[in-house]
């Protein structure tokens, strides 16, 4: 793979240290070899890419590049303020099932990948204690008993308390979100089980 440069946006650094997104070779290895950067974003690099004349597949990876022209790979901002984010919605789990939960049970890594692919899809999680209750979100229970993580859909005041709109409604609107977030969770490869009126989420499913 030669290095390249004068692509789109691209200042080739041969010097180390420098983070930033970088177009790396698609080589199956742990690193892959700096083809060209750094360039300002992921978009820039992705398009950068595409301008390679010899065609040969890159993809663009945040980090540093190393005295041997492969990446040393660093968390980008992105992912910085993912995992932030993410922190944040974890935070809203209610404070009393924290006793239940240690960082080396298995059910609190459930916990974390539910929520991340909750996350992900865009849904908020409910923010039970916060001042923000009042507009829903997915409500998380995790529950040892069952082995797993109940996942059931809370709507707005206005639906689920004020019921604005009439019970009928507000059961209808109730069954679409649960049956949604149960066929998020499918998607991700999770195995959502029927529980009630919500969804189980166990280990190893």
């Amino acid at each position: 793979m030669s290095a390249m440069g004068g692509l789109p946006g691209s200042e080739m650094v041969l010097g180390t240290g420098v983070e930033g997104w970088w177009l790396v070779g698609s080589e199956e290895d742990s690193a892959g070899h700096v083809v060209a950067g750094p360039f300002p974003d992921r978009a820039e690099a992705g398009w950068s890419a595409a301008a390679l004349a010899d065609g040969e597949a890159v993809r663009p990876v945040y980090g540093s590049r190393r005295p041997d022209g492969s990446l040393r790979r660093r968390p980008s901002p992105q992912e910085w303020a993912w995992l932030a984010h993410l922190t944040e919605q974890l935070d809203r789990v209610p404070d009393e099932w924290s006793p239940l939960l240690s960082e080396e049970d298995p059910l609190t890594t459930l916990l974390v990948e539910v929520t991340a692919a909750i996350s992900e899809a865009g849904l908020p999680l409910h923010d039970a204690t916060g001042g923000d209750g009042a507009l829903g979100g997915a409500c998380l229970t995790p529950t040892p008993d069952l082995d797993g993580v109940v996942v059931a859909w809370r709507q707005h005041d206005r639906m689920s308390v004020d019921q604005v709109h009439g019970a009928a409604a507000d059961a209808a609107v109730q069954q679409a979100m649960n049956r949604a977030l149960s066929e998020v969770l499918a998607a991700r490869g999770f195995e959502p089980a029927a529980w009630g009126a919500a969804v189980v989420v166990r280990q190893g499913g």
